[in-house]
């Protein structure tokens, strides 16, 4: 019993590292775009029972775009569209969902974002989302969501395309 405490208990605390929060008064780390830069390229992985795309672009003008899909059953399930922008000498992610007929799920002016909590090499801790380059073939993003009035903490590994 007390091996089965202890395995929840590590399970738990090894998986609350995996994303990051940080409080109103919290100073940003300073990041710029390179900061990013192990993030660009295609990648593809499995995710709610299909397969989810990521493509980045590469830092152009104190930016990097992204788009996402995920496909379910050969089906569009969502899209989502973003950038990770330099910001207040930090880094900010941003991103809008969309349904398979374009439509937002957010209101026109609105998007979701994220600012930057902390910053290691191949590793960028977004308030919320987590971005970790394991080796030059494998990213995993590990996301908090809501949903339901409950809190969610998902993981995604992707295989560069």
């Amino acid at each position: 019993m007390k091996a089965i405490l202890f395995f929840l208990l590590c399970t738990t605390l090894c998986s609350a590292q995996n994303i990051l929060s940080s409080s109103e008064n919290e100073a940003a780390p300073e990041a710029t775009i390179q900061d990013a830069a192990f993030i660009e390229g295609h990648w593809k992985g499995e995710a709610f029972g299909g397969l989810a795309e990521e493509i980045w672009t590469s830092g152009l003008g104190n930016s990097m775009m992204f788009s996402f899909r995920l496909v379910i059953d050969g089906v569009v399930d969502f899209y989502e569209i973003g950038q990770i922008i330099e910001k207040d000498n930090t880094l900010q992610l941003q991103l809008k969902h969309f349904g398979p007929d374009l439509k937002g799920w957010e209101e026109k002016d609105e998007t979701q974002d994220y600012i930057l909590v902390k910053k290691e090499s191949n590793t960028l801790y977004f308030n919320g989302i987590t971005y970790s380059k394991v080796n030059d073939s494998e990213l995993i993003v590990h996301v908090r969501i809501k949903e339901n009035g409950t809190t969610q903490e998902l993981t995604f590994k992707f295989k560069k395309d």
